[in-house]
């Protein structure tokens, strides 16, 4: 046996905590994004703003994708907050390598007939095209159904998946993220049903 005395531990006071400088508090950053992403969705249709829909396909520009990394990431893809983030980070990835993903959708186009129709990119698929289209989905939060954004953007996901199994260049790991991102953007899509049908 020691002969340490043994104390009761000290518990900080009410001061303590808050004099600890640290980011913003994880629940405020889910809940703020939350509400900004039923605010963008659900006010968006209700919107007498022409120009509304071309500040949402610029909202990443605008604000930064690392500002809606921020409050959106991290939000269940199943959500409003999650499903935006996919859809702005789609348009992001095509932004920044148009010309790749115009190869992946023009090698997966042929495989996935139905998707390419749901997707609504011109044939043949280049750049350009796929940047117009990709916007096009986005503008789809403020003039349309959003259930429909979701699954334009899904099938877009399913068919450049697809192009990247059948081209051999992509690692298993990027042609299974691509499939995982159409499969929640179409279960989001239907969610969006239920809750427009609830």
């Amino acid at each position: 046996m020691t002969g340490r005395i043994h104390h009761r531990p000290m518990t900080p006071g009410d001061g303590f905590f808050d004099e600890i400088v640290g980011g913003a508090d994880p629940a405020q950053v889910r809940e703020a994004g939350d509400l900004a992403a039923t605010i963008l969705v659900r006010g968006a249709r209700d919107s007498d703003d022409p120009e509304l829909a071309e500040r949402i396909v610029h909202l990443a520009e605008s604000e930064g994708l690392e500002t809606l990394a921020e409050v959106w990431s991290g939000a269940p893809s199943d959500t409003l907050a999650g499903s935006l983030w996919r859809l702005f980070l789609l348009r992001s990835w095509v932004y920044a390598d148009p010309e790749r993903v115009a190869g992946e959708y023009d090698a997966g186009h042929r495989r996935v007939d139905v998707a390419r129709v749901v997707a609504g990119v011109a044939d043949p698929p280049g750049p350009d095209e796929l940047r117009s289209m990709v916007d096009d989905v986005l503008r789809g939060i403020a003039r349309g159904d959003f259930a429909v954004t979701l699954f334009r953007a899904a099938a877009f996901a399913r068919i450049v998946a697809a192009g990247r199994a059948s081209l051999g260049e992509a690692t298993h790991e990027e042609i299974t993220r691509m499939l995982v991102l159409s499969e929640q953007l179409e279960a989001s899509g239907q969610l969006e049903i239920a809750h427009t049908l609830g």
